[in-house]
């Protein structure tokens, strides 16, 4: 494994270690060049090269679940870069019925493993590499258009079907892409937050098998949670065996010092995802400059708290990476 400095910061920030800079990386979607392995893996090479992030979140089209299961979806102009599903593969609650266990070999999901390889074989293992893998509950949200929600209350057996199926797809793909060259995951659950679920709901039909899913990235340096939502369920997923904890810090009222301090990891954020297309590159400078702040550099990561729109200014992509890439330079002089 190398041993460069965006690897020598990503370490020290998970260890709680001082760096010379915190890492610092953005994320955005390709929604023109995601639906191709080639067009994908240039346009992710090319972001990373003009910014020269510390880690790289491979962004495949977020609905690639909703295609690998029999799906159809176009882009229609959203700002975040995703896309519009058309065509929903349960449609109603028969449909659990036909999500079976897929192969990784072939299809999107196919396309998603061998995104990590060509990624990872292009920056030469010096930039760590994280493979984006859906929550199984989640998975079943995006199959459904949410109406997996009501039916794991009217037909709960049929739905854990289900989500057995997707548990062992999503622990083969995990398992794939590390094979190929990722080095850890960025594992998202969007279902993990009071606007769609309770804490009950979540302990009995979204942990057990995020579990599952995990514990096939056991032994990887670098898995990052994303807890999606402005309304988290922190505390029940704090014992998750990851290194780094994501989630909307500058949205919800947990900031980024707050949940260091409780859960006891690193931690990524410090940028308005929803803001930062709009703002002028002094103001997310600032906004960097005051993440590093919180936490005195140490045990933190600069990141969105998701993806970043897609007309986002390179100015302030680069205002953000400068911000902290400078604060640390001066930090050391000082």
């Amino acid at each position: 494994m190398s041993t460069s400095e965006h690897w020598e910061r990503v370490r020290g920030a998970i260890a709680g270690d001082a760096v010379d800079t915190p890492p610092v990386s953005l994320w955005r979607h390709f929604p023109e060049e995601d639906q191709r392995l080639d067009s994908l893996v240039a346009a992710t090479l090319a972001w990373q090269r003009r910014f020269d992030f510390d880690f790289v979140k491979l962004m495949p089209p977020g609905d690639y679940p909703v295609i690998a299961w029999g799906g159809e979806s176009e882009y229609r102009g959203s700002p975040a870069g995703t896309r519009t599903v058309s065509r929903y593969p349960v449609q109603g609650v028969q449909d659990w019925s036909r999500i079976r266990p897929l192969s990784v070999e072939s299809g999107v999901l196919r396309m998603v493993v061998e995104t990590a390889r060509l990624v990872n074989e292009a920056l030469d293992g010096t930039v760590p590499v994280l493979q984006t893998i859906f929550s199984p509950l989640t998975v079943a949200y995006k199959l459904s258009a949410g109406r997996v929600l009501r039916d794991l209350d009217e037909s709960p057996g049929l739905v854990e079907e289900a989500l057995a199926a997707i548990t062992g797809t999503m622990r083969h793909l995990v398992q794939a892409s590390l094979d190929a060259g990722a080095h850890g995951i960025f594992f998202a659950t969007q279902c993990a937050t009071a606007e769609l679920t309770d804490a009950a709901t979540y302990t009995r039909w979204g942990r057990p098998w995020d579990l599952a899913v995990l514990e096939a990235a056991a032994g990887a340096p670098f898995v990052l949670l994303h807890l999606h939502g402005l309304q988290p369920h922190f505390e029940l997923l704090m014992d998750y065996p990851v290194q780094v904890l994501n989630w909307h810090d500058r949205r919800t009222a947990i900031s980024l010092a707050e949940g260091e301090r409780r859960s006891g990891r690193c931690v990524a954020g410090g940028l308005d995802e929803t803001a930062i297309a709009a703002m002028p590159p002094n103001a997310v400078a600032e906004q960097a400059r005051e993440a590093v702040a919180q936490l005195g550099g140490r045990h933190l990561m600069v990141t969105p708290g998701c993806v970043i729109p897609v007309a986002t200014p390179d100015a302030n992509v680069a205002a953000a990476v400068q911000a902290v890439r400078s604060g640390g330079a001066e930090k050391q002089r000082s």
